[in-house]
Formats: structure tokens, C-alpha cells, sequence
């Protein structure tokens, strides 16, 4: 027989979201005999509860579907698993009762953002404000440029001669350059002041369009040939065509306002040593963002499991026993 391993050891977060036996403060709420599909050993499993699995399963298996009689019968192992479990006690033992606690705070916690979110959604008005704030930002020039990086400031100098001798600028580029934009000769595309090195965008705004650089450029990366080829107002882009994607930045800081709000009114003591060695500034990275988009934490993680819980139900196709089937 095939070893089969029930998707409620492949995945914590379904057995909280699913189960509907799994009892938080008693706000499970009660289930009928109508709205079940099945009953093990007097504890009903609903309809919702299948519905939401295979919903679930077919998001994360990418469209594919599994027999209604596959997912059901996945329900009810889940439910003997978590019977036999009450009964020994599990959810007794400290490392059980910590991880059902972790997983009741992380679902808490995540519902409170999206309940926020609900209630002080981003306004048109607002999404157009931070539309004409950053607009205003991209009123300056935008440039595009080519340039030959080599090692030596030798080497550059002899390729600075050849260019002004009238050798084209991107053939050379190819040849000689040692910068990943070789093969397309040197080209850098558009950019804007501060998007390249400071020394390198300085040069290329004291050139004109088509000028390059008659002494070699030196940065971190080495000795910059620069060809300015054109120059150009920025546009930004429509308002409609980036709307939606201002509004999670927006969501975001509606979030953090809400968590600064919640820590300046709450009594918080630090009870151990947070103290770190000291980081460079260069080694310094920004903190994540706390998450507010539309996706639950809930969904989040089901997709990190959900190969292992797809292959699963596979593994079980040939193992469902028929519904009046007694063993």
C-alpha cells in the first residue's frame, strides 16, 4: 500500500483556516447537518470547508482539478488525524500548543491588517496626490548614453585617440569594453541624474548630445569611455496607466501609521538583549514591508506548500475507498 501523507502535516495554516473541528476560543461556528458533506464520528465537515479546499488546491496546482471524491476524502483523514490527536492530547504538549499559538497570532494579526485596509481604503483623490508628487520629481532631463569601461587609465587613453581619430564609437565598445553592455555596444539606454554613479552622471550632463568624453572617467568599476547620444524632457507616464500601482505604497504607509498609532498607545518592555554588532552603512539593508496586499497570510503560505500537497492528493487517486465501502 502506498504511504500516504495527509495534506494536514504538509500544511499548519489549513488545518487552522479548514478544520472546522478545531475549536479557538469557541468562535467555531456550529454546522448543520444541511450545509455538510460528511460526518466523522459525529463532527461535520461542511461544505464551505470543501469548497475552500479545492479552491485552494486548484489555485495553487495552476488551474488543475481533483475529484470532488479525492478532496473529500482528504477532509476526512485530516478529521481522524485530528480526533486521534485530541484524544491522545497533543495540543497539550508544549511544542503543539506553541505552534497553535504562532499560527492563531500570525492568522490575528494578518486579519486586523485586511479588516484596516477595509475600512480606510486608498481614495482616488489620494492615489491622484502621489500621482502629481512624483510627477513633479520626473520634471528634469532624462539621457541616453554609451561607454566603453576598461581596466587602465592607458588603456582608455588609447581608445579615446582612436575615437577621436574617427573610429565608431560602438564597434569599439564590442571589442574592447569590459562592462556587461558590450555586445550591445556600450549602450546604457534612458536614465535620469542619479540612477548612474555620481561621477558618471555628472559627465554625461556636462556633454552634449553626441560628444563623448575626451579624458577617461574613473569610478568603482573602472575607466568610463561616455558617448551622450540624446537627451529629453521626462514624461511620465498617465495617471490610468499606474494608478493601481501607487496604491499598495499608499496602503502601506496607511499601515504603518496604524502600527505607530497602536505601539505610541501601547506599554511594551523589552525583556532581553537586542543589542548587534555594529554594520557598515553599505551593509545596511532597508527592513521588509509589512505585508497589506490583497493576498492573506493565509494564501501566502498555502503557496509555499502547495507542491507538496498537490503531488499528495495525486499520490491518493488510486486509495479512495467508495463512500458505502467498509473496511
Amino acid at each position: 500500500m502506498k504511504k500516504i501523507i495527509p495534506l494536514l502535516l504538509a500544511s499548519s495554516v489549513l488545518i487552522v483556516a479548514c478544520d472546522q473541528s478545531t475549536k479557538i476560543k469557541n468562535t467555531t461556528p456550529i454546522i448543520s447537518k444541511e450545509n455538510a458533506v460528511a460526518v466523522v464520528n459525529g463532527t461535520y465537515i461542511s461544505k464551505k470547508t470543501l469548497d475552500t479546499l479545492e479552491k485552494e488546491i486548484q489555485q495553487r496546482s495552476h488551474g488543475q482539478k481533483f475529484p470532488k471524491k479525492q478532496l473529500l476524502e482528504e477532509l476526512i483523514q485530516r478529521e481522524l488525524l485530528v480526533q486521534d490527536a485530541k484524544l491522545k492530547k497533543l495540543e497539550q504538549t508544549p511544542e503543539v500548543a506553541e505552534r497553535i499559538q504562532m499560527t492563531t497570532h500570525s492568522l490575528l494579526s494578518q486579519a486586523a491588517v485586511q479588516n484596516y485596509i477595509k475600512s480606510n481604503p486608498v481614495s482616488e483623490i489620494e492615489i491622484k496626490a502621489e500621482y502629481d508628487k512624483e510627477a513633479a520629481k520626473a520634471s528634469g532631463d532624462e539621457y541616453k548614453a554609451r561607454h566603453i569601461l576598461v581596466k587602465t587609465e592607458a588603456e582608455a587613453k588609447k581608445i579615446i585617440e582612436k575615437l577621436i581619430a574617427g573610429t565608431d564609437f560602438q564597434t569599439i565598445a564590442k571589442d574592447k569594453s569590459t562592462g556587461p553592455s558590450a555586445s550591445q555596444g556600450g549602450d546604457l539606454g534612458w536614465f535620469i541624474d542619479g540612477q548612474m554613479v555620481e561621477v558618471f552622471s555628472k559627465a554625461v550632463i556636462a556633454l552634449k548630445n553626441g560628444e563623448f568624453t575626451k579624458e577617461a572617467v574613473k569610478s568603482q568599476f573602472g575607466w568610463h569611455i561616455i558617448l551622450r547620444e540624446d537627451s529629453r524632457k521626462q514624461t511620465p507616464p498617465p495617471f490610468d496607466s499606474i494608478k493601481e500601482q501607487l496604491r499598495p505604497a499608499l496602503q502601506q504607509k496607511k499601515i504603518q501609521a496604524m502600527l505607530k498609532a497602536l505601539r505610541d498607545k501601547a506599554k511594551v518592555e523589552i525583556l532581553v538583549s537586542i543589542d548587534e554588532p555594529e554594520v557598515k552603512p553599505a551593509e545596511i539593508v532597508s527592513p521588509p514591508a509589512v505585508a497589506i496586499d490583497e493576498t492573506s497570510a493565509v494564501e501566502k503560505q498555502a503557496q509555499e506548500i502547495d507542491a507538496a500537497e498537490v503531488a499528495d492528493i495525486e499520490v491518493k487517486t488510486e486509495e479512495i475507498p467508495k463512500a458505502d465501502e467498509k473496511k
